[in-house]
């Protein structure tokens, strides 16, 4: 995960599981966030190819949407209610 300092901008990264349904209704709101965006924004993360990383990070549960700034956590998000949420809570971010 070394793009992580690589950028000034801010970078998200989805982590998630292939076992979690609630990842795949997640996954559908962020493809059609990037799909009003016109341009890819999250990183993705299978959360079981990567446990120490999760564990490091302290991820407790999935989905989590978790944003970067220059290699450092600056938010995190676990409850993804709606489309228009995510847009308010994401919104700084997108910019």
């Amino acid at each position: 995960m070394h793009f992580l300092t690589q950028k000034k901008d801010y970078h998200i990264v989805f982590v998630n599981s292939p076992f979690c349904g609630t990842c795949k209704v997640a996954r559908r709101m962020l493809e059609y966030i990037e799909g009003t965006l016109e341009r890819e924004t999250f990183y993705e993360l299978n959360a079981t190819l990567a446990p120490d990383w999760v564990q490091k990070q302290e991820v407790t549960s999935v989905p989590c949407l978790m944003v970067f700034k220059k290699g450092q956590l600056v938010d995190r998000l676990y409850t993804f209610h709606s489309v228009p949420y995510l847009l308010k809570e994401l919104g700084p971010y997108l910019i």
